[in-house]
């Protein structure tokens, strides 16, 4: 089984950026299982109804969320489909699930997305700890389970993954957009990659336009920030899973720009 994840879509640049390269990845890496995360597809903040719906299209078959998730009220139509989910350490009483389980090629997965609490400027629950009481709970249920970690410090995913190794198939990294080169597999069989990039505008700062990012920098006046335009490019990860194991064989970078 070949499972792919797509890093932070970023405004509508990057959501039709994966339109035209879906088809081919999912061709051409034989893609059985696909996450993507979604919470920047609106102008950088949320997501649609339309966009949703285009994913839906496209046949996606988890979205996953973060510090943006509420960004858009379009979001609170279609929280309760099971193609989305929102992260699971936000507080209880959040509509949405934080996480899901689907059936792929006569495997469970389990797909959980978590938002860190270092640098995000949102009161979260602790991800360590509500990640570890939803693996107890599924464990037996499930063959296979995938984390996106929406999170901002490096050190911070790292220890997510120290604390989870072995209990988890795979752990990637959202938020940064910045793609890392670190993927690894640990001795316990967790995959791991620190951050999957974004796909989005190419010519920008992290998907921002560039002459307004540049000026909160430099000035430190506010400035409301808006989407690059232009070429767009695209990352992701392809995480091959062996079919009788469940353990993850390998971990591809994909990088199209």
């Amino acid at each position: 089984m070949k499972i792919l994840a797509v890093g932070d879509l970023v405004g509508y640049v990057g959501l039709k950026k994966f339109e035209q390269e879906y088809k081919n990845i999912k061709e051409n890496e034989n893609i059985d299982f696909c996450i993507v995360n979604a919470e920047n597809v609106a102008d950088g903040f949320g997501i649609t109804e339309k966009a949703f719906n285009k994913l839906v299209e496209l046949k996606v078959d988890c979205i996953t969320m973060g510090n943006h998730t509420w960004g858009k009220k379009d979001i609170f139509s279609f929280i309760d489909n099971p193609k989305i989910i929102r992260p699971a350490n936000y507080p209880e009483n959040n509509p949405g699930e934080g996480y899901r389980i689907y059936e792929c090629n006569n495997k469970k997965i389990a797909v959980i997305n978590l938002i860190g609490r270092a640098e995000m400027g949102i009161l979260s629950d602790n991800p360590f700890l509500v990640s570890n009481k939803i693996i107890e709970e599924i464990k037996d249920k499930v063959d296979i389970i995938i984390i996106d970690f929406h999170a901002e410090a490096t050190a911070e995913k790292l220890a997510l993954a120290k604390y989870l190794d072995g209990k988890v198939n795979i752990i990637f990294g959202t938020h940064t957009h910045v793609e890392t080169a670190d993927e690894t597999i640990s001795e316990k069989g967790t995959a791991y990659i620190t951050d999957i990039g974004m796909t989005g505008p190419k010519n920008s700062i992290i998907g921002m336009d560039n002459d307004v990012a540049l000026k909160r920098f430099i000035t430190l006046m506010p400035e409301r920030y808006k989407t690059a335009e232009g070429e767009a490019k695209l990352r992701g990860c392809v995480f091959e899973i062996n079919d009788e194991t469940c353990q993850v064989k390998s971990i591809k970078r994909i990088k199209i720009d």
